[in-house]
């Protein structure tokens, strides 16, 4: 409960500064452009960036900026201070605000993925990697609070190992921020293992030699909702139909790479997704993509359930992170994204 307690009262404060330059301003804000910060830049957000090269959000008569937050408590200070009008961050930071009692709380209205989209890098090729040999050895699992650590530990803990430091044990390091798991795993020697997203897994695999990707957490963890559109309160409020407008360029998106994936044409899908990551091939696209698809990692409604919402408070519980659920109705807002659904059914 006190992870996020000074990061409200930071926020507080940054928020009633951009409250202030709000007032004294004299441009009203043009609520079609949208500033959206996201918690890391991932094909994993495929439907996104899809919707966004493809023109999606234009058709809508919207404009949207995009900005990496590095981590899903920046994200959600960037929501809290004014600056970002929506997230795409795990539905774990808007828990920690319901529970810290933030005002016009912050409020899940779309979720995008629908399991951990991250994979088990090792140091070593391993055909026939299980959780076993993660005994005795040491892996990055991302910033303690974060949900890619908490749900790695609701993983190794509900198959019956044990975290800790101890040669029976599996030490689960929770230090290293989100951004810089792979330089740390990269230079420290002692670490064998860490967690990565597509398409830093690919880049790393390919620039350390004798590396692999040894599993997928999204097999193992199973359905969870992972990562989430998030606004304040008001925001979804007063400009539903401004979020109307996002959800749908985004539906677009997740359809786009659907029908092209089974049409045995993940070439094409590659192709939209290249100019958010200039830095890799075609193909390595394609075989992040394909991952993802293997995993089922998109919602298809993009409609948070009451069930899948309380089993992440079951991993948040298990991380002792809370000590209490959450009331579904006061974190997550289906209104629109049903309504959505409702229309094109």
């Amino acid at each position: 409960m006190k992870i996020f307690k000074r990061l409200s009262v930071l926020c507080l404060a940054l928020l009633m500064v951009t409250c202030c330059g709000l007032l004294f301003g004299c441009n009203k804000k043009d609520y079609n452009k949208i500033e959206l910060n996201e918690v890391t830049h991932s094909i994993f957000y495929a439907p996104l960036y899809v919707a966004m090269n493809n023109g999606y959000f234009e058709d809508e008569g919207l404009t949207v900026t995009l900005t990496n937050g590095g981590g899903s408590n920046t994200s959600m200070s960037a929501l809290l201070s004014g600056s970002a009008d929506m997230i795409l961050a795990g539905p774990e930071t808007a828990v920690y605000t319901n529970q810290e009692g933030v005002s016009n709380a912050p409020v899940v209205f779309g979720q995008l993925t629908q399991c951990d989209g991250s994979f088990i890098v090792s140091k070593e090729a391993d055909a026939d990697f299980t959780l076993a040999d993660l005994v005795g050895e040491t892996i990055i699992g991302g910033r303690a609070g974060g949900l890619p650590a908490m749900t790695l530990q609701y993983i190794i803990e509900s198959q019956g190992y044990e975290i800790g430091a101890g040669a029976d044990q599996i030490n689960l390091r929770t230090d290293v921020a989100f951004d810089l798991t792979a330089s740390v795993w990269e230079n420290d020697s002692t670490v064998k293992y860490c967690t990565l997203f597509e398409p830093t897994a690919t880049n790393v695999t390919n620039a350390v030699a004798g590396s692999e990707i040894v599993a997928s957490l999204g097999e193992l963890s199973g359905s969870i909702p992972y990562t989430c559109f998030i606004a304040r309160e008001n925001y979804i409020d007063e400009h539903s139909d401004v979020v109307e407008k996002f959800l749908t360029a985004v539906k677009r998106g997740y359809n786009y790479i659907v029908t092209n994936i089974e049409n045995d044409n993940s070439y094409a899908v590659a192709q939209a997704l290249l100019p958010s990551f200039d830095g890799n091939t075609i193909s390595e696209l394609q075989v992040a993509v394909e991952q993802y698809v293997a995993i089922n990692a998109w919602s298809a409604t993009m409609s948070m359930t009451s069930e899948s919402f309380d089993r992440l408070l079951s991993v948040m519980l298990n991380a002792d992170v809370i000590t209490e659920k959450s009331p579904f109705s006061e974190v997550v807002d289906n209104s629109i994204i049903d309504a959505l659904n409702s229309s094109v059914a």
